[in-house]
């Protein structure tokens, strides 16, 4: 009989280290059953997605960039540059808790499902793995035998393709940090051309190599803070995958199963101690064990056992999805008060989000005085010295850029020529001056509203103050 569910030994160690305390490699048994192939058309959808995202064009924005170095940032096809960073860290803030509110309910799905190496692990570089060295029994007999030809051969194979695809992968990755429009002019011009950008695009695939060929699962249990973060967020009525122990070990706890036994009566478990869970778990943990960080709710698991307890004549769903209560208590889902409570925080944040997507302009105009500069008298009239900073979030050139005083009567003169361009997806910066007749200026700091015009287009408006002396008299 194997170890009662309430030891918690296992506990004191993961299942990718080795009792003195070494890199255990897992060999998963292939998984296949209804929820794997839920995965698989989940997976090939939002890896098409993610590989498209940096080459997709809206209004003439990349659909997705992160250029760091430029502070520039494409989401769903809007352009964020510095000056709307904050709707940057809004829509991140969004994320974290729309995933905290998912982990809340469904526990680690994400991992599972959703997350990219995840997906690449075990829809990409697995797959290749089970197509070039075969299935669970034969990656390990290869493992163990001596390097001759076949093992040569296989490994060689195997880790060329994982190259190739890191490789690939490693050039979305810069897609989406120096745009996919870059990236394509440096493949044009050539290696020599680009070596700053080469050694970083070798130094990417290199990263995704070592991720993806060797420290694969151990990104989840030991790299990922989610996997720690999961254990705070969870409580007993978090749906996750779940053993179900009160059916699985009953009286006499689980025990393999002998021809025409009736487990209903004999007081042993449904769980014939197959141990297949174990063997298809990608992160080499025993379910039965309970909730474990090392888990990412793969469900792999839970197609074994249910195909495993139809070829035994028993009940289906001994792995599910259910949360403790369900297990322990037959309880049934209840939307809890901090749900409720993570969720209104998610409805107001979007809607923040929203309103601010909104009002945002495709237009930023900005004047502020030079400081340290008082104004100057230039006979009737006071003159004040700015500097201005415009723009251009959308993708047309803005060719001829001008100032207009909007409810007041003076001049304004740009240091240069009065007249601008201002590039697309560009920015301009310079000097002006600003002169109003003293008799039209009722005080010493008078707030003055600015246009801004393209040809005879009013783009954008700015306010800015500008002072005079006290008194006139």
């Amino acid at each position: 009989m194997a170890t009662s569910f309430d030891d918690e030994a296992f506990r004191d160690t993961i299942g990718t280290i080795d009792e003195e305390g070494h890199r255990k490699f897992i060999f998963p048994k292939r998984p296949s059953g209804k929820f794997y192939e839920y995965r698989k058309w989940i997976s090939y959808l939002l890896l098409t997605i993610l590989i498209a995202n940096p080459f997709l064009k809206v209004n003439g924005n990349q659909f997705m960039m992160f250029n760091v170095l430029e502070r520039r940032f494409n989401i769903f096809g809007f352009p964020f540059w510095p000056h709307d960073f904050y709707l940057f860290v809004l829509f991140m803030i969004v994320g974290v808790v729309f995933v905290i509110l998912f982990t809340v309910i469904f526990g680690r799905i994400f991992c599972g499902w959703i997350c990219p190496q995840t997906i690449f692990l075990e829809m990409v570089f697995r797959r290749i793995e089970f197509w070039i060295e075969g299935d669970r029994g034969a990656q390990i007999r290869l493992q163990k035998q001596e390097w001759n030809a076949e093992k040569i051969r296989k490994k060689g194979l195997k880790w060329f393709v994982f190259l190739i695809i890191s490789f690939l992968i490693a050039n979305v990755f810069l897609a989406y940090l120096i745009s996919s429009d870059n990236l394509f002019l440096m493949i044009e011009e050539g290696p020599l051309s680009n070596q700053r950008t080469l050694v970083a695009l070798l130094i990417f695939t290199g990263v995704f190599y070592f991720i993806f060929a060797w420290f694969r699962e151990q990104v989840c249990i030991i790299a990922c803070p989610y996997g720690r973060l999961q254990s705070v967020l969870l409580d007993n009525k978090s749906i996750n995958v779940a053993y179900d122990f009160v059916r699985g070990e009953k009286e006499l706890g689980r025990a393999k199963i002998h021809k025409n036994e009736d487990r209903s009566t004999s007081g042993k478990g449904d769980c014939i101690d197959c141990n297949l869970c174990v063997h298809v778990c990608p992160t080499g943990i025993d379910i039965r064990n309970g909730t474990q960080l090392e888990c990412i709710n793969c469900t792999a698991c839970i197609d074994e056992c249910d195909a495993m307890m139809e070829s035994v004549g028993l009940p289906k769903g001994l792995i599910r999805y259910a949360s403790e209560d369900e297990i322990e208590k037959n309880a049934k889902f209840k939307f809890t008060t901090r749900m409720k409570g993570y969720t209104s925080v998610l409805v107001i944040l979007i809607g923040v989000l929203i309103g601010l997507l909104f009002i945002r302009t495709d237009v930023e105009a900005t004047i502020l005085r030079l400081p340290g500069q008082l104004f100057q008298h230039k006979g009737d009239k006071i003159s004040n010295i700015y500097t201005f900073r415009i723009i251009n979030k959308t993708n047309a050139d803005f060719d001829n850029i001008h100032f207009k005083l909007h409810d007041t009567k003076g001049t304004i003169k740009v240091v240069g020529e009065n007249d601008f361009k201002v590039l697309k997806q560009g920015m301009a910066e310079g000097t002006l001056f600003i002169e109003i007749d003293q008799y039209l200026l009722n005080s010493d700091r008078t707030k003055i509203k600015i246009d801004v015009y393209n040809n005879n287009n009013k783009i954008e408006s700015t306010t800015t103050n500008f002072l005079s002396p006290r008194s006139f008299d």
